[in-house]
């Protein structure tokens, strides 16, 4: 398989909606990985960015985990988001993983911190990780609110 180094086109959007959420799952479709998930806002979503991942939403700006089958800033602390190579919850300065503070109580904040240097780590990757996990909150308390995905091209 060769990778294309263009980005995919971002002319078609699709809405994933409340009414897309309680959609029943087809067999072998993408809602049937999050099925035994309570909430279908959640799976949908979940389903949804899959799909936008595939044709070019970056990973880093995914509002939900695939791994951990939650909103993203519910799982940020795991050790498996430290991403050394890229600097993701990695602060560079001292060589050490930043803690997140993640308050979910609406409207919710996310602070990043690094208890070696006690500076706060202001890099493109960690601020990547804040806007996931800030959009991530905004998602989670969104209720009926749309959020938009670009899909691929016929």
């Amino acid at each position: 398989m060769v990778l294309s180094a263009t980005p995919p086109s971002r002319a078609r959007l699709r809405l994933v909606s409340s009414e897309d959420a309680r959609t029943t799952p087809r067999a072998g479709g993408r809602l049937d990985r999050y099925g035994e998930l309570a909430d279908r806002r959640l799976a949908a979503i979940l389903a949804a960015e899959d799909v936008a991942e595939e044709h070019g939403l970056s990973a880093h700006a995914r509002t939900t985990c695939y791994v951990h089958r939650c909103w993203v800033h519910q799982c940020i602390s795991d050790p498996l988001h430290v991403l050394v190579v890229t600097g993701h919850r990695w602060c560079r300065r001292c060589d050490r993983t930043v803690d997140v503070e993640i308050d979910e109580t609406f409207p919710g904040s996310v602070e990043l911190s690094c208890d070696g240097c006690g500076v706060p780590p202001d890099t493109v990757a960690n601020r990547e990780v804040l806007f996931a996990c800030r959009t991530s909150l905004v998602a989670m308390h969104g209720g009926e609110v749309s959020t938009l995905y670009v899909v691929p091209d016929d």
